[in-house]
């Protein structure tokens, strides 16, 4: 291991403030919870969603610095500190829009927030891992809460297939990354991204540490739910709680990827000639495979849960690009993919009759009849998703296609334009039957004050973003300075 320098232990509670202080509010929170029963759910989440706000503003206040704490192991700069306040944002919001269906579907268990919050603490020491064994414990503790929020309906037979698929595939994506750490460490000597980066130094890189790059990058494929390692997420997108499924594709989605671009920029970048083309073949099969596999789909769930595996391909590009301006593509499109995701599972969630929550696409037809505004946002959300401008997430897609194509990767670039064009047919499809087609049941008069908060801010951050993407650029110019 590295020498890292002695600091006193208190620094040690300063660097790594945020995690303690969630981590033992969610404790707190549990053992109100045992007492108070399962009727403080809404207190909880609230509390929750205070506490979460309080880390947040703990990580702004930590300087943007490199930061070592742990014997090196733990890391604070400005690339943790920027994807650590998109995590806190996304699961706040998750919470929020979940209070309403919790007591709709009688799901109501003080439980979920503080699985959320778990999940939170785990996703944060992820993103600040600069240690082989502190990355795996971290990734691990997020996965043991999601695959409970997996199965949170145990009462509904989908939500138990789906927390059991995702818990099997789970472990069997964590063996696969163990075992590539442990060839890592093996042939490098070191767990310590440092000592893995000093090892590699000059060196022609041995046979067991290209192995163990694949086998690392297999597994956090499968976090990422990128092709060839996603075939659990159409189903558990589909039987997982809804709020639930929109918490998935966003805090989740984003930290594991920050996670890759670490991991892979980080102990490995002097080996982008040995891992980029495993990159340029997992994100060029994702696009492919998710832009046409939605096609045929009529669950709305499902059919979102393909887009995100499109989407995960599109953010790939810029980590297969492995320049500066590559990682800063990545962190904007996955924070644009971020606000894009919870907007369009609000919409979901408003997918609710009187006989209770309804998924297929076809319920959405002449929605712009009875509801107007709604449709306004479907179409707003649809088109973002599709890149097509001035949207967002045109941007988000510009930004990574030109790091692309300034790497010469440009078939990856052609291709990713390609599967743009189709997966805007399936966009335009939702169009035609929100507009064009003949009205279907109405959904329920009304949504809740947290529903029509984070779609009014979700539709605006969307659809304003072209006016002021300044402060979005530069976080992330700076935060993806860190590696360079």
């Amino acid at each position: 291991m590295p020498n890292t320098p002695d600091i006193p232990f208190d620094r040690y509670l300063v660097i790594a403030a945020p995690e303690i202080v969630l981590s033992v509010g969610a404790m707190a929170l549990l053992i109100l919870g045992v007492f108070r029963g399962d009727k403080s759910l809404r207190l909880i989440t609230y509390l929750t969603m205070a506490l979460m706000v309080t880390v947040g503003a703990t990580v702004v206040a930590i300087p943007g610095d490199r930061l070592l704490a742990f014997h090196g192991t733990f890391v604070v700069d400005a690339y943790s500190s920027f994807v650590k306040v998109a995590i806190l944002a996304a699961s706040i919001a998750s919470l929020w829009i979940s209070l309403d269906y919790l007591r709709l579907e009688k799901m109501v268990r003080f439980e979920f927030p503080i699985l959320v919050a778990l999940a939170t603490v785990g996703m944060m020491l992820m993103v600040s891992a600069n240690d082989l064994i502190s990355l795996y414990v971290s990734l691990e503790l997020q996965s043991l809460s999601l695959y409970v929020l997996a199965a949170f309906n145990r009462d509904n037979e989908r939500s138990s297939e789906a927390g059991l698929k995702y818990f099997v595939l789970g472990a069997l994506s964590s063996g696969l990354l163990l075992y590539g750490c442990s060839l890592v460490y093996g042939f490098s000597g070191t767990t310590h991204f440092e000592g893995i980066i000093t090892a590699l130094h000059g060196q022609t890189p041995a046979i067991g540490i290209t192995i163990g790059i694949v086998f690392i990058a297999a597994g956090l494929a499968f976090k990422i739910s990128a092709v060839p390692f996603h075939m659990w997420t159409p189903d558990v997108y589909e039987g997982a709680p809804t709020p639930v499924t929109a918490f998935f594709g966003a805090g989740p989605k984003f930290a594991a990827m920050a996670l890759f671009v670490r991991v892979m920029m980080g102990p490995f970048g002097s080996l982008a000639g040995e891992w980029r083309q495993i990159i340029v073949f997992v994100s060029a099969a994702s696009m492919i495979w998710g832009a046409f596999a939605a096609i045929g789909q009529t669950n709305i769930k499902r059919l979102l849960a393909y887009s995100s595996i499109g989407h995960a391909g599109y953010a790939l590009m810029g980590l297969a690009a492995g320049t500066e301006a590559g990682v800063r593509a990545v962190l904007i499109y996955m924070a644009i993919y971020v606000v894009m995701t919870i907007g369009v599972f609000v919409i979901v969630l408003a997918m609710r009759r009187q006989t209770g929550a309804v998924e297929d696409i076809r319920d959405l037809a002449g929605l712009a009849r009875s509801r107007p505004m709604l449709a306004f946002t479907v179409i707003v959300f649809a088109l973002s998703l599709a890149g097509v401008p001035p949207l967002a997430g045109f941007f988000g897609k510009f930004y990574v296609f030109v790091a692309a194509v300034n790497a010469h990767l440009v078939p990856l670039a052609v291709i990713g334009a390609l599967t743009s064009a189709v997966g805007l047919f399936y966009y335009l499809g939702l169009v035609k039957i929100v507009y064009f087609d003949e009205p279907a049941p109405a959904f329920r008069d009304g949504l809740g004050l947290e529903l029509r908060f984070v779609l009014a801010v979700t539709a605006i951050l969307t659809t304003l973003y072209c006016i002021y993407p300044a402060p979005l650029v530069k976080a992330a110019s700076i935060a993806a300075s860190s590696f360079f």
